[in-house]
C-alpha cells in the first residue's frame, strides 16, 4: 500500500511534542533540531551521548549494509514481517511502527514492502547507520536517537520492532499503544556457532533466556529461526564478522584465522519473540 513517515515526535530535551517548521523540527519551549541535508533528523542531544561518536562505525555499517543488501539475512526479515503482520492484519491503518536500533534500515525496508499502510520511523544511535538508511529510502522517518530516551511521545506507536538490539522496556512500555506490539529478535545459542568457534579459543556456556516477559508486557508468540548459509568469498565473510560485536571482541590470532577464510558455512539461528503492552492496573483507593 503506502509509506509515510512517522511524525510524533517528542523533544529530546524536556519532551514536549515537536512540530515541522521547514527544515527544522521544534517544540513549544523553543528548543530547534534541524534535518540533515541527506534527510535524517538528528534527536540525540551531546549531554547525553556516552562517546563523541556512538553506536556502529562507518565502517561496520557498510559490512552491514552490504551483507544485508544481499539477502543472507532475509528469511529473518521474512520472520519479522510475518510477526508484525500476525497481530496487526485488522488494525486502523495507518500503522505507527518504530524500530528501535534499525541500523541501516534493513528490515524496516523489507516491512515497507507489504501490503500494510505504514507509518514507519528508524532510530538508531549511530549516525553513520541512519545516513546510511536516508540514503537508501527517502519514506520512513529516519532519527539519531537513543533507546534509553526515545524521542516519541507517549502511546503513539502500534508496532515496536527491536531486532539484535537493546531493548529498553520501560520506554518501550511509554511509547507503546495499549494492545501494540514489540517484536524482539535475538541471537540463539548455535547463531554464527561456527565462526564463532574459529575466531575464539573456546566458547562461553550460552545464557539461559528468561521464560518471563518484561513488566508491562505479555509472551504474544515465539518461534525460532534456524538455517544453514554458506558464504563464498572473502569479502562476505569479511563483512560478517565486520557486522558483528565478535570483530572486536575475538583476539587477534582469531581474526587471521577468519580472514585467511574462502569458504564458511554457519547456521543462523534467531529468537523472534512478540510482546503485547499491557494497559497499567488502576488500584482505587478505599
Amino acid at each position: 500500500m503506502s509509506t509515510d513517515a512517522f511524525n510524533a515526535l517528542a523533544c529530546p530535551l524536556d519532551g514536549g511534542p515537536l512540530t515541522q517548521a521547514g527544515a527544522s523540527w521544534r517544540c513549544p519551549a523553543g528548543h530547534s533540531f534541524d534535518v540533515a541535508r541527506q534527510g535524517y533528523l538528528h534527536l540525540l542531544p551531546v549531554q547525553k551521548k556516552r562517546s563523541l561518536d556512538p553506536g556502529d562505525s562507518k565502517a561496520m555499517v557498510a559490512a552491514r549494509q552490504r551483507f544485508l543488501n544481499a539477502g543472507y539475512y532475509q528469511p529473518v526479515a521474512e520472520a519479522v514481517n510475518a510477526a508484525v503482520l500476525k497481530d496487526t492484519i485488522s488494525a486502523a491503518a495507518p500503522l505507527a511502527c518504530m524500530d528501535a536500533g534499525c541500523g541501516e534500515g534493513y528490515y524496516l525496508r523489507r516491512l515497507a514492502a507489504t501490503d500494510l499502510q505504514l507509518s514507519l520511523m528508524g532510530l538508531d544511535i549511530s549516525k553513520w547507520a541512519t545516513l546510511a538508511a536516508a540514503r537508501q529510502d527517502k519514506r520512513p522517518r529516519w532519527v539519531v536517537g537513543s533507546n534509553a530516551n526515545l524521542p516519541v511521545l507517549p502511546g503513539t506507536l502500534d508496532v515496536l520492532l527491536c531486532l539484535f538490539g537493546f531493548p529498553v522496556y520501560s520506554e518501550f512500555a511509554r511509547v507503546l499503544k495499549t494492545g501494540g506490539v514489540l517484536v524482539q529478535a535475538d541471537a540463539g545459542p548455535n547463531h554464527l556457532r561456527e565462526l564463532r568457534e574459529i575466531i575464539y579459543p573456546s566458547l562461553k556456556p550460552e545464557k539461559t533466556p528468561t521464560e518471563h516477559p518484561p513488566e508491562g508486557f505479555s509472551i504474544a508468540g515465539k518461534e525460532t529461526i534456524s538455517y544453514s548459509l554458506t558464504l563464498a568469498g572473502q569479502e562476505a565473510i569479511a563483512d560478517l564478522l565486520a557486522m558483528t560485536p565478535h570483530l572486536y571482541r575475538a583476539p587477534a590470532e582469531g581474526r587471521a584465522r577468519a580472514e585467511a577464510l574462502t569458504t564458511l558455512t554457519v547456521t543462523v539461528e534467531v529468537t523472534l519473540q512478540r510482546f503485547s503492552h499491557q494497559a497499567l492496573a488502576v488500584t482505587s483507593t478505599p
